[in-house]
Parts: C-alpha cells; sequence; structure tokens
C-alpha cells in the first residue's frame, strides 16, 4: 500500500523506518518545521526528519535510496491548503499519524483511499491527549500500550483496530517507558496494515465514559508539592524524568531530582528530616529519600555527594 507518514517526536522513528523496510510504499513524510533548540538556540530538525538525516547513508543500498528519495513536508500548520494538496498529491492509501502535535482536519482525513491511522501511546480510552506515557506512569497505571486508532476529528476518540499492552514497571520513568512503547508500536502497525489489505481489520468503538485525558505538561508542572503523599511524588518524578523534569526549589535556584525512595519517616510537608549522609524530605504522609539530583547549573549527582557542598544550604532552605 501507499503509505504517508505524518509524526515529529522521537517514539515516531522505529514505526517509520519499520516502513521504510516493509513492502509497503512510503511515498512521503510530513514533520514540524525545523525550530531553535536548547540554550544556544540552533536551528535542530524535528526527530523524524534527523532519523533519516543520520541514518540514510549508513543503510543497505536499497533502503538508502528509498530513504533520500522521500519527499518530507514540513508545513507550520497542515491544515494550510497548500499542505492539504501535498499531501493529496502522493494519493496515499493510507495515513499513518504518530506523535505529530498537531490535530488534522477533515480535509486531511478524508485524503487515503483507505484509512487514517493514528498510533497513540495509551490503552484507550484511557489517557487521551498529548502527554500519556507520564499521566500512566504518574497515576501507578500497572500497564499500558499501542493503540491503532480510525482517526476521526475529535481528540484520539477514534474507533479502535488493535491494541498492544505492556506492563509498567516499578523502575519505569517517563523516558524509559517511552522507548519501550517505540519499540512494540511497528508490529502493531505492520499486523493493523496487513488487517486493512485483507479486509479484516475490526472497528471497535471507544467507550466513551472510561475516557481519562492527559494534558499537555509545562516545564512549572515538574514543581514538587510536597503536601501529596511520597508514594505520589515519587511516581511523579519517575513520570517527569526526563520531562519536564520534577524540581524543589533551594535557595532561589532549582534543584532537579531524578529519583527518590519512600521512606517511613514523617514531618512537616517539605520539612528537611535527614541532611548528612542522605537528604530525607517529609510529604504530606511518609518522606522520600532523594536519589539522583542536579542543581540549576551543575553537574548530576546523587544527593550524597551533592550534600557534601551544599548541606548548610539545604539547612537553610528546609
Amino acid at each position: 500500500m501507499r503509505v504517508v507518514f505524518i509524526g515529529t517526536g522521537e517514539i515516531g522513528v522505529p514505526t517509520l523506518e519499520a516502513l521504510l523496510k516493509s513492502e509497503h510504499d512510503v511515498v512521503g513524510v510530513v514533520t514540524q518545521p525545523d525550530k531553535p533548540v536548547g540554550r544556544t538556540q540552533q536551528i535542530e530538525p524535528p526527530p523524524i526528519k534527523k532519523a533519516q538525516m543520520d541514518n540514510a547513508p549508513n543503510a543497505n543500498p536499497a533502503r538508502t535510496g528509498r530513504a533520500l528519495s522521500l519527499p518530507i513536508l514540513q508545513p507550520a500548520k497542515i491544515r494550510d491548503p497548500q499542505a492539504i494538496e501535498q499531501i493529496r498529491a502522493l494519493v496515499p492509501d493510507v495515513i499513518v499519524v504518530m506523535a505529530y502535535a498537531q490535530i488534522l482536519p477533515r480535509d486531511v482525513l478524508e485524503i487515503p483511499k483507505i484509512a487514517c491511522l493514528n498510533l497513540h501511546a495509551s490503552v484507550l480510552p484511557r489517557w487521551r491527549g498529548a502527554a500519556p506515557v507520564q499521566a500512566a506512569v504518574a497515576a501507578g497505571d500497572r500497564e499500558t500500550g499501542i493503540t491503532v486508532m480510525y482517526m476521526d476529528e475529535g481528540l484520539d476518540t477514534g474507533d479502535i483496530l488493535l491494541r498492544r499492552k505492556i506492563d509498567i514497571l516499578p523502575t519505569d520513568t517517563g523516558g524509559s517507558l517511552h522507548d519501550r512503547l517505540a519499540q512494540i508500536a511497528p508490529e502493531a502497525l505492520l499486523e493493523s496494515l496487513q488487517m486493512l489489505e485483507k479486509n479484516s481489520a475490526p472497528r471497535i468503538p471507544q467507550d466513551n465514559a472510561h475516557a481519562t485525558y492527559a494534558a499537555k505538561l509545562k516545564r512549572e508542572d515538574g514543581k514538587i508539592d510536597w503536601s501529596e503523599p511520597a508514594e505520589v511524588i515519587e511516581r511523579k518524578i519517575r513520570a517527569f524524568n526526563p520531562w519536564p523534569g520534577a524540581f524543589m526549589p533551594i535557595n532561589n535556584r532549582n534543584l532537579k531530582i531524578f529519583s527518590a525512595s519512600v521512606v517511613d519517616l514523617s514531618g512537616r510537608p517539605g520539612e528537611i528530616l535527614r541532611s548528612e549522609k542522605e537528604l530525607v524530605i517529609a510529604a504530606g504522609k511518609g518522606a522520600l529519600s532523594l536519589g539522583e539530583v542536579q542543581m540549576e547549573g551543575k553537574k548530576r549527582m546523587s544527593a550524597r555527594e551533592f550534600l557534601r557542598g551544599h548541606a548548610a544550604m539545604v539547612r537553610a532552605a528546609g
């Protein structure tokens, strides 16, 4: 089948790579425009485009030619008439969308001959929206997965074609779970395309009564609220690693926290309970012993290493 892939984030890279190696004909890629990144504000391509630029020279000859010849469209807004006409000109049988970060208008949804599919990183209808991976870890869910669904004009509301589930590990961070989901997505998509070819693909309506929503995260969402129970905070620390990053202010600077463990101590929320060999902070219920931390502008280190140079500052803050 002729396939147009629409995506931006790292999570979609393995799926595009699998499509390029499959029997299907990838006739074009749509991704976000290049943009300034980091402190230097250097212009960088989005991960989907960068993966093609980086991998093509090292691939086998057949695949290299295929990757290099792919039209890569980068419209600022996919609803622009010119962008819609460019996609229509590719005459796709199927459009595949994964982590694109723009809502597709009806004019795009109606382009493919067979279907417009979205790969969403949750077991829908749980965690519709922009941050399903972090939401699942933060909520203490035991499993998540990839859902392949037929797209409609709603936000992750389309009928389900296929689901693939994985367990969420007690040590999973937002980053580690993201990477594991990225690895199971290609097989889910290729199986879905095979079912479409055989006219055996189901359409299972979502149960809207069980829908939950994972809003787009902002950097300030990572600020720790010490009035919450320690186990809730610990899950958020893992969920928000690497983005948006969990942090607490100390002496007008932010201390980023990458890991922590729940300990059976108590005190006023935010109170420093121990600050010598370990850094223990009271929560609304229980307390947390911090693992790896990073003071703003400094390198990442263990809490014990951090205390060697900042114990007095920590005690003053507590």
